[in-house]
C-alpha cells in the first residue's frame, strides 16, 4: 500500500467575547460547514504564520496569542483527494477588524455555542469552541 502524502495545515479559532469565528466553506474539503478559517501551510512558514495569514486572507481579522490546541489527521479520500492533512488547530483572541468574507469563504462571522448547536459544522470544531469557551449550558450537540 502507497504511503499516503500528508500536507501540514493550519485552522484558527478566534475568540471574542463568548463567541468564535467560523466561516462558512465554499469550496471542499468541507463544502457548505461550518469550520474555522485555515488553510495549507506555505513553504518557509511556521504553523502560527500560516495560521495568521489564512485567518486575514479568508476573513480580513487579525487576531493574538495563536496557541496550538490540537493535531487533526484529515484522510483526504473520504472526499477523493489524492493527499491528507495534518491540520493543526490553534486558538488566538479577536484584535481587530469586521469579518468579510474572502477566499474560500462564503460566509464570516462570530457565533455562540449555542447557535453553533443547530448549526452544519466540520469535524472537532464544536469540541475546540467548548474548550475555548467553556461548555455552554444547554447547547450539548
Amino acid at each position: 500500500m502507497k504511503q499516503r502524502k500528508i500536507i501540514p495545515a493550519v485552522s484558527v479559532a478566534v475568540v471574542r467575547g463568548g463567541t468564535v469565528l467560523l466561516v462558512k466553506r465554499a469550496r471542499a474539503p468541507s463544502q457548505g460547514l461550518y469550520a474555522y478559517p485555515g488553510g495549507k501551510v506555505e513553504p518557509g512558514e511556521t504553523l502560527a504564520e500560516a495560521a495568521a495569514r489564512e485567518l486575514l486572507e479568508e476573513t480580513g481579522l487579525e487576531a493574538t496569542g495563536y496557541r496550538p490546541l490540537r493535531d487533526i489527521h484529515i484522510d483526504g479520500r473520504g472526499e477523493n483527494h489524492a493527499v491528507d492533512y495534518l491540520l493543526t488547530v490553534f486558538g488566538a483572541a479577536y484584535a481587530g477588524g469586521e469579518p468579510l468574507a474572502n477566499d474560500d469563504a462564503e460566509t464570516a462571522a462570530f457565533y455562540t455555542l449555542a447557535e453553533m448547536a443547530g448549526m452544519p459544522l466540520a469535524g472537532d470544531v464544536f469540541s475546540v469552541a467548548e474548550e475555548l469557551l467553556g461548555p455552554a449550558q444547554g447547547a450539548r450537540r
